[in-house]
């Protein structure tokens, strides 16, 4: 039986182009606007062909590290080398420009921080914490409610 509907536009070196796309941070819309194909056929081209699959899936995470090491330095603070220029006077009415590197600082970022934190260690650091009563019979709260309960019936009854 003969295979229906269009042949595919898929080529075997769209699995390294869609690497090297992702690797720079590009999305699945990005990808389809790349190869000039809509959406849901990138997602068709990933289920057909396991290479093009692999190869975004690899460089998605090899960008989405990058980006980790890049908030984990931001929330703890870094050093790095910039380049100036800065005048030097060689003579009463004539300077000079040379560049020159420059140690600087970054300081550690507090939002930076907190958010590595709340994605990192989320049962010390999220805002919501989830309380449960019941189930452990020694709950204060537990009995506090007993309590209430049986004051109201009485009251009611």
């Amino acid at each position: 039986m003969a295979e229906r509907g269009r042949p595919t536009d898929y080529r075997p070196e769209y699995a390294e182009q869609a690497a090297k796309l992702c690797a720079l941070g590009a999305t699945d819309d990005e990808m389809a606007d790349f190869f000039e194909v809509h959406r849901s056929t990138i997602y068709r081209w990933k289920l057909d062909h396991e290479d093009f699959c692999d190869s975004i899936k690899s460089a998605k995470e090899v960008a989405d590290e990058r980006v980790e090491r890049s908030l984990y330095q931001k929330a703890t603070g870094y050093n790095y080398t910039e380049e100036q220029a800065i005048k030097i006077k060689v003579g009463q009415h004539e300077e000079e420009v040379e560049v020159v590197e420059v140690e600087k600082h970054s300081p550690a970022d507090t939002t930076a921080a907190i958010f590595w934190l709340k994605n990192r260690r989320k049962d010390d650091w999220r805002d919501k914490h989830e309380h449960t009563v019941g189930g452990d019979p020694d709950n204060p709260v537990i009995h506090k409610i007993e309590r209430i309960i049986v004051r109201a019936a009485d009251r009611d009854g």
